[in-house]
């Protein structure tokens, strides 16, 4: 369980490794950085802006996102739902995990209220059908697919979920005759950092409706917003809004034009929060360090896509230290060989046990993919001004 290690608000990571002179790993968490990307969405999408809360799940997120003017969450789970609901009682919940057990629907819809629910094929809609009965409050999302363009994704959204068009045409149908509210919505993959990925799958949208005869309420262009990392540059997020702005205007037409919606994870918090980490071994005959976290904690996306490389700096004595550097070979704390970071990091060449190294851009699955094999995990969250981003 993440627990805060203190109420204090630190300038900086480096000022929080000078008074706490953390052991273990530490989230650092800055809400004024939070609150500045938020507004960016909030300001400049051209429609509803949700939350996926897969991304980041924390109390501080979900508090600071919704006291920024979020009010509808992307969720994978009820346990993602009362997770926010903890937080933010009056919460509007978007069920956009394709599949969902019967317990889960039910509890979705009794429990939660939720009204939104997404399918990718005859299946899951006849179940969904079956558990909630018909209803004109009910919004179905149906999810498309398109052959993913490998250069524009870091990761790729096309193999689980999602149907090809004549799928998702005889599902608009019959959402139609079930009575539901018919939607589109699609993924165009995480770190999506072409914006003419967008415009594909909203020609692709408009194609499916005029197909199926059906005119849709509301498209969600899902959530792939990239932020800037060392080996991954990302456009401005306007860029994106007027690129995707154009391509719905153009693809339906202003009389057909659907309300449009957001969900995006990373785009939203990987900038918030860094990741304190402690150097415990530098051996100095050969180029191996190791310090107190790794690819079983706040670095495992990083393992799993090595261009997501975050940026990174040393600190020692509560400031942060700039000279010649080295390439290094980073472990992790576990006993196993594979927690190690999937290429060379060029550190300081002067590194010393005890040094702090800080890695931003972590806001996004830092958190959620923790794990706490031989022990290590739990990382506690403190709040900071500023965190590293580039």
């Amino acid at each position: 369980m993440l627990n805060t290690t203190t109420n204090m608000t630190f300038e900086s990571a480096a000022a929080a490794s000078l008074a706490l002179k953390p052991d273990a790993p530490l989230f650092c968490f800055s809400a004024p950085q939070l609150l500045a990307r938020a507004q960016i969405f909030l300001k400049g999408f051209p429609g509803e802006v949700t939350f996926a809360v897969k991304a980041n799940s924390s109390s501080q997120v979900i508090k600071g996102l919704a006291d920024a003017g979020v009010r509808a969450w992307d969720v994978a789970s009820v346990h993602e739902m009362a997770t926010v609901s903890k937080i933010v009682p009056k919460a509007r919940f978007h069920y956009h995990n394709p599949v969902k057990s019967r317990r889960e629907i039910s509890d979705a819809c009794k429990v939660h209220k939720c009204r939104r629910y997404v399918v990718d094929c005859r299946e899951e809609l006849a179940k969904i059908a079956d558990v909630i009965g018909p209803g004109k409050d009910i919004e179905i999302a149906v999810r498309f697919v398109l052959p993913r363009d490998r250069a524009s994704s870091a990761h790729d959204f096309s193999t689980k979920f999602g149907a090809p068009d004549h799928i998702c045409v005889e599902l608009l149908k019959q959402v139609v005759a079930l009575g539901y509210t018919p939607l589109l919505t699609f993924h165009p993959g995480s770190q999506a950092t072409d914006p003419n990925t967008y415009v594909r799958h909203i020609e692709a949208a408009a194609r499916i409706a005029r197909t199926a005869d059906v005119s849709i309420s509301m498209l969600n262009v899902g959530g792939g917003f990239p932020v800037n990392y060392v080996l991954s540059p990302a456009p401005e997020p306007q860029i994106f809004f007027e690129a995707i702005e154009k391509a719905v205007l153009k693809a339906f037409g202003k009389a057909n034009r659907p309300a449009l919606e957001c969900e995006p994870g990373r785009g939203l918090v990987a900038t918030c929060m860094s990741l304190l980490t402690r150097v415990k071994l530098v051996c100095t005959d050969g180029d191996d360090i190791f310090i107190n976290d790794g690819v079983y904690g706040g670095l495992m996306e990083y393992m799993q896509v090595p261009e997501l490389e975050p940026p990174f700096r040393v600190i020692r004595n509560g400031k942060v230290i700039e000279g010649p550097t080295k390439s290094w070979k980073v472990f992790g704390p576990t006993c196993d060989p594979l927690d190690v970071l999937p290429h060379r990091l060029d550190i300081l060449a002067e590194l010393r046990e005890d040094d702090y190294i800080e890695f931003g851009s972590l806001g996004a699955y830092g958190l959620a993919t923790m794990t706490n094999f031989n022990g290590y995990g739990g990382n506690a969250i403190i709040s900071v001004d500023r965190v590293l981003a580039l």
